[in-house]
């Protein structure tokens, strides 16, 4: 395999990580423990999705997404139950996450930063933030694919920009679907990733915990949208009086005011997270042997380590 970095043209591949690694740990059957009893199948999992990834997408630039705050201030200022139902209980800030998941995460990342791949978070956002930032900056540059299992991302999905969502919830990472604009068409009805955001404001996301607009689901969304061409669009008409729009839908929509006023801020991703000035090209050596060798024999991890390094077209020390 040549390296992808001689290519030419730049291309950009944005790991959802927590997604990823989620995914990884109740998906990836092998429970072989470390030595010190420590489960690696979430390790062991991530770390062979990536793999797969590079040999799919040869990218030249590649960023593993970080959750610095998986639950931000701003958002929550703007509507509190967001992801309050995820909460550890008696706490404001902690996440439920298996304990077996939780123990992996600090190796994750570790292992990640010792290939030499950029792993990028921004305290006070998350991670949907530094994908939605990167893609923003990337523009123009080459084309963008984000890998990730949520449907919120869609909303950064942009045929012009060549931006396209690596879409994992359905047939996994090998098998993925790549979501162009005639896929939220085909499947949801909205022909753009903004869109697809404003349906998706309109609609809500309990796994999320936003409320949406009473009355209204998908399709409904989709079709409101579709016509006015922005949920600008739509409230605008309301506060105009469109006769199109009566009954039970304009009570229900006119009810819902001071929610749509600030929903739009926890559903857009933000364009503008800082982040630190890094070089986000796919590594051409290991940045830490020492550690990873570390990481191989505390937590046997030789098999994946291996296969990534292959993928990667890197060489032992």
């Amino acid at each position: 395999m040549s390296h992808p970095a001689d290519t030419g043209a730049q291309r950009l591949l944005l790991l959802d990580s927590a997604s990823l690694y989620f995914r990884a740990f109740f998906g990836v059957k092998d429970l072989r423990e470390a030595p010190d009893g420590t489960p690696t199948n979430a390790v062991r999992g991530l770390l062979d999705m990536v793999g797969t990834l590079v040999t799919r997408f040869s990218p030249t630039h590649l960023v593993a997404c970080w959750d610095n705050d998986w639950r931000p201030e701003f958002r929550v200022r703007a509507i509190p139950s967001y992801k309050a139902h995820r909460l550890v209980p008696g706490t404001q800030d902690k996440e439920e996450a298996p304990p077996g998941l939780e123990a992996q995460v600090p190796i994750i990342r570790r292992a990640l930063e010792s290939f030499g791949i950029p792993v990028l978070g921004s305290d006070g956002y998350e991670a949907d933030d530094v994908i939605g930032t990167l893609t923003h900056r990337h523009r123009g540059r080459g084309p963008v694919a984000v890998v990730t299992g949520d449907r919120d991302l869609f909303q950064l999905v942009d045929d012009a920009a060549d931006v396209t969502v690596v879409y994992t919830a359905r047939a996994g990472v090998r098998d993925a679907e790549e979501i162009r604009q005639a896929d939220l068409q085909a499947r949801y009805g909205v022909s753009t990733g903004l869109q697809y955001a404003d349906m998706a404001t309109l609609r809500g996301d309990t796994s999320d915990g936003l409320p949406g607009v009473k009355g209204i689901g998908d399709k409904t969304a989709a079709q409101l949208i579709t016509t006015y061409g922005s949920l600008a669009g739509l409230r605008a008409a309301v506060a105009a009086g469109d006769p199109a729009i009566k009954g039970a839908r304009r009570t229900n929509l006119e009810a819902a005011s001071d929610y749509l006023d600030v929903a739009p801020e926890v559903v857009l991703v933000a364009k503008d997270a800082p982040l630190p000035d890094v070089p986000l090209t796919v590594p051409r050596e290991l940045a830490d042997p020492e550690t990873l060798q570390q990481l191989v024999e505390a937590y046997d991890l030789g098999s994946p380590v291996g296969r990534l390094m292959k993928a990667l077209d890197l060489r032992p020390e």
